[in-house]
């Protein structure tokens, strides 16, 4: 069978993420499990587990694609990917730890003090986390059948059914095994087959003269500029707002782990991106075809088998599309754990102990793989790094100056905070309308380029809204202090995430026992200078 390798590989990295979510599911018992993994996972585990969730589709395979077809202006990808955990590093992973939320709503209420702000960004989470998905189910199904000539829907329905499975059998503590192990598969089978093919190439000779199209030296234009520093700055400050990343930091047992675990995903990150730019100067030299529409986001699993035809190609082809599938199982386990846990705890009504928790998790699950695997087996088809793109800028005009302002600055209250949201989420939903619909395309240059990417301007418009209208609430409550208060008062103090961290390994000191009534105070002993030592 011609296609046999392929469906090897994929039934290989599903059966060993069966085996590993069947181990995570044997030790996930209690509410924290199933939420933030009992608080108890550690750095290099946790920077795994992100690499593995965080490296999705759009890392696997659309970054390759598009700095093939765009040349030098797509690298912002990768970059503003690994450079916006140095913001999280700095400004949010130990503060956030250290609030004890166990998801993004859940700090939105204990630092606003507000049901009506935990129910946004309920919403929004969901919101995010759908765009995102939905990229993942939809790869999943256009390389499944192009590598094995199979109906697209199969490899929809396989991603969908293994995640499911992971994801209410073992929650949170069973995907952090699955994602740990997946991220060292990605990078195997991303780095594997590049150099056997980088190989091939020194043996090929000099590269052609001519370059694709978009490799051109980079415009000056203002509209293009203007694009580029936006895209940055979505990718920046949507790392930070991402749900599903957000939730690992919840996993650390202190705030100082957190750091720890940022610095170490920095380097595995940068490990990753290092091979998505090669395959694109790969396909450059030895398949330049796969530039035209329509091939350009299959790159990483069409390379080998068009560069090598033969054995070889055919077996390096099957580990990159084990990888490809290693990416979509990873991804869409973060982002099914985080959307189910805040329809859990959020948006599905009813309480009880940690069994009726689990139940509602479970069930949860299911809710929130409906609507983007439902939209891609319609066959519906979506760019995917652009897509991605979509939602780490609603996250961006959203839950980072939400994150920003509450970690950093003790004035932000809680109407401002939902109108700021609510005005910088509503700019970019708009501005995604109106781009994929075609829209943009008939504007004038400077607007089309503002709609295109519209991160420059609709998160400083929301961090705008949140700080003045806290002003101004400031204001009026200092001319009338005894008018009643629109919301309760914060739950968490905000100088709590800024207290520093115990050193490792530090005990506190016993409490003196104080002496019976009647007894003399303890007075100092001075040693004689002369006495032996």
């Amino acid at each position: 069978m011609t296609h046999a390798p392929a469906i090897t590989a994929v039934a290989v990295v599903v059966l060993v993420t069966v085996l590993v979510a069947a181990y995570g599911t044997r030790v996930s018992r209690t509410t924290g499990d199933f939420y933030v993994a009992s608080r108890a996972v550690r750095p290099w585990w946790n920077a795994s587990a992100i690499g593995g969730e965080y490296l999705s589709a759009a890392s696997f395979l659309g970054v390759a694609g598009l700095v093939l077809v765009e040349g030098a202006d797509a690298l912002w990808f990768p970059i503003g990917y690994t450079v916006g955990y140095l913001l999280l590093l700095a400004f949010v992973a130990a503060p956030l730890r250290r609030s004890g939320a166990y998801t993004l709503p859940d700090f939105a209420e204990l630092r606003l003090g507000s049901s009506r702000a935990r129910t946004a960004s309920a919403l929004v989470v969901v919101l995010v986390g759908w765009l995102y998905l939905l990229p993942q189910f939809t790869a999943a199904g256009l390389v499944w059948a192009s590598a094995t000539g199979l109906p697209r829907w199969i490899g929809t329905v396989v991603v969908a059914v293994v995640v499911a499975g992971a994801v209410a059998g073992g929650g949170m503590r069973s995907i952090t095994i699955v994602q740990a192990v997946q991220y060292w598969l990605k990078l195997t089978a991303i780095a594997v087959p590049a150099c056997v093919l980088l190989a091939l190439w020194g043996l090929q000779g000099a590269p052609p003269s001519q370059a694709p199209p978009g490799w051109a030296v980079p415009s000056s234009d203002p509209g293009d500029l203007y694009a580029t520093y936006s895209l940055l700055l979505a990718l920046l400050l949507g790392t930070m707002g991402l749900p599903h990343v957000l939730t690992r930091f919840y996993t650390n047992p202190d705030g100082t782990d957190a750091r720890r675990t940022t610095r170490t995903v920095i380097g595995l990150l940068g490990l990753f991106y290092v091979w998505p730019p090669v395959y694109a100067v790969l396909a450059w030299r030895l398949a330049p075809e796969l530039a035209e529409p329509g091939r350009a986001d299959t790159l990483v699993v069409d390379l080998p088998g068009l560069a090598l035809p033969g054995t070889l190609g055919t077996v390096l082809g099957a580990v990159a599309l084990g990888g490809a599938f290693a990416a979509f199982l990873s991804t869409a386990s973060g982002l099914t754990v985080a959307v189910s846990g805040v329809l859990a705890r959020d948006l599905v009504p009813g309480a009880g102990g940690d069994a009726r928790a689990v139940s509602r998790f479970r069930l949860a699950t299911l809710g929130a793989l409906v609507v983007p695997v439902g939209v891609a087996l319609l066959g519906v088809d979506v760019p995917l790094a652009a897509t991605v793109g979509l939602a780490f800028a609603l996250a961006a005009s959203t839950f980072a100056p939400l994150l920003l302002l509450g970690i950093w600055w003790d004035g932000l209250r809680a109407g401002p905070a939902l109108l700021g949201m609510a005005v910088g989420g509503c700019g970019q939903a708009d501005a995604a309308v109106l781009t994929l619909t075609g829209v943009t395309a008939r504007a004038a240059p400077p607007l089309a380029a503002a709609l295109e990417q519209p991160a420059a301007w609709t998160v400083p418009l929301a961090v705008a809204v949140m700080v003045a209208g806290s002003l101004l609430g400031e204001a009026r409550a200092a001319r009338a202090p005894g008018a009643p208060r629109r919301s309760a008062p914060p739950r968490v103090d905000p100088g709590l995430l800024h207290r520093p961290e115990p050193p490792s390994g530090y005990v506190p000191p016993a409490p003196a026992t104080a002496p019976p009534p009647g007894a003399p105070a303890p007075t100092a002993r001075r040693r004689s200078p002369t006495a032996r030592r």
